[in-house]
């Protein structure tokens, strides 16, 4: 198992962007205003001795109330499940009460840690580190995340004695990305909890909980997955913070990186064109997709009608994509959620050979003719597969380019059906063999000296 280091300290003293610099990465946010990190976020550490798994966690305050709680529960969490502590502290701040609350926290764990004083660049360490002997929780080091100072000794003091051997992070490429999105407060948190049976993001009534896109690696039947919970997506003119703003480029991220975008709506609520919104956003990048209707336990009949309606009307540019009624909050649904996924993932990844692809195209013309176009009837000779999630099937003919748009939608449907592509929206391309007889697709006469000569038809 890897060593598991937790970052700790007080609102704004620059955990997320240690976690970023210790990673690698960009994936937690990082802003100059408290409370941006929320829930933990979990990282694989490159810099270092040996390799070891980083936990971003919110601001520990002494007295916390509202969503303070929740942010204090997971910290205090992840000082549970952690190895090795980092106790990050504000060297321009000085020690405040906040910190020595958070010393005994860390005190209290009986866990090794060790004293970080980030945002010393430019300052006197000796003189920056004075004030933090006083903690008496052993000699501090004197660091600069954001420019990486001193980051190194950091993880050679924190990663001693562990061993090297046999450690390596674990390889994601063989998870199934699920990236969970939709409007904000629709349960996207609870659904998470729910799939991995814990508490393991903070789930509230209170819309805009999550900030960023949360990394959720677990494991079912056999298969390893790797979820990521991301901020409610608003419409950009209701968006005025900077933090909101980068959130929403975050959810875009991992709609990106997923296999399988699982869209969540609220049974409570309306569909409506944002909703509409957000799901084009998925189909755009071609995603798998799944729609999960929320908090469908208790619906009252006419309720159920009126979404089903909506999701007719104003989600009908995904036909392909299934449609699970589901409780987050006591599991309704989300068993069959899962297992649609993994089924998705499994059609939006798949290899198929090139003569069953043109075999399937000749079954679809043979069933329905491809039309005229200019007098002449459209050829299509041959199909081959271009690419996966989404699959991609690219056909040569003469006139291909012609084809029309209902056409070309028939032909999606007709290989949707025919291989399995489950939830998939699938990508269907023309290539138009050249005409010997068309200058346009001659090849250009050369100079004496090899040099193309410009065409000046």
């Amino acid at each position: 198992m890897l060593p598991i280091v937790a970052l700790i300290g007080r609102p704004n003293v620059g955990k997320s962007t240690l976690f970023n610099r210790l990673t690698g990465t960009r994936d937690a946010i990082v802003a100059d205003v408290p409370g941006v990190t929320r829930d933990r976020q979990y990282g694989y550490g490159t810099l270092g001795p040996v390799p070891c798994v980083v936990i971003d966690t919110g601001g520990v305050v002494e007295n916390a109330t509202g969503i303070d709680v929740q942010m204090r529960i997971q910290a205090e969490r992840a000082i549970a499940e952690a190895d090795r502590l980092v106790f990050l502290l504000d060297a321009r701040s000085g020690l405040t009460n906040q910190d020595g609350f958070v010393a005994e926290t860390l005190r209290r764990s009986g866990k090794p840690l060790l004293l970080a004083i980030n945002k010393a660049e430019g300052l006197d360490a000796p003189v920056a580190l004075t004030d933090f002997h006083s903690l008496g929780l052993g000699e501090p080091i004197a660091i600069s995340a954001s420019r990486g100072d001193n980051t190194l000794k950091l993880m050679e003091r924190v990663l001693e004695g562990f061993e090297a051997t046999d450690m390596s992070a674990p390889d994601e490429r063989n998870s199934i990305r699920i990236a969970i999105i939709g409007r904000p407060n629709v349960g996207k948190s609870t659904l998470v909890n729910r799939l991995i049976g814990e508490e393991r993001v903070i789930a509230s009534d209170v819309p805009g909980t999550t900030r960023d896109s949360i990394l959720v690696p677990f494991a079912r039947d056999g298969r390893e997955f790797l979820l990521i919970d991301t901020a409610g997506v608003r419409r950009k003119s209701k968006i005025d913070d900077a933090i909101e703003s980068e959130s929403v480029g975050k959810t875009l991220q991992a709609i990106g990186e997923a296999h399988v975008v699982v869209f969540v709506a609220d049974a409570h609520d309306t569909i409506g064109e944002q909703d509409a919104s957000v799901l084009g956003i998925a189909l755009a990048r071609g995603r798998a997709l799944l729609i999960a209707v929320n908090k469908w336990d208790g619906i009252a009949p006419e309720q159920r009608d009126t979404i089903r309606r909506q999701l007719d009307l104003k989600l009908d540019f995904v036909p392909f994509a299934p449609v699970h009624m589901i409780s987050a909050r006591h599991g309704t649904g989300v068993g069959e959620l899962i297992a649609a996924a993994i089924r998705a993932y499994d059609a939006a990844m798949r290899e198929i050979p090139t003569p069953a692809l043109t075999r399937a195209m000749e079954r679809a013309m043979e069933a329905h003719q491809p039309p005229l176009s200019g007098g002449r009837r459209i050829k299509l000779r041959y199909a081959h597969q271009g690419g996966r999630n989404p699959p991609r099937i690219i056909i040569h003919g003469s006139q291909a380019s012609r084809v029309p748009a209902a056409y070309t939608r028939y032909l999606a449907n007709f290989f949707r059906r025919e291989f399995d592509l489950f939830a998939s929206p699938v990508s269907v391309e023309f290539r138009s063999d050249a005409n010997p007889f068309d200058r346009r697709t001659r090849p250009t006469p050369r100079g004496k000296r090899g040099e193309r000569r410009p065409d000046r038809s």
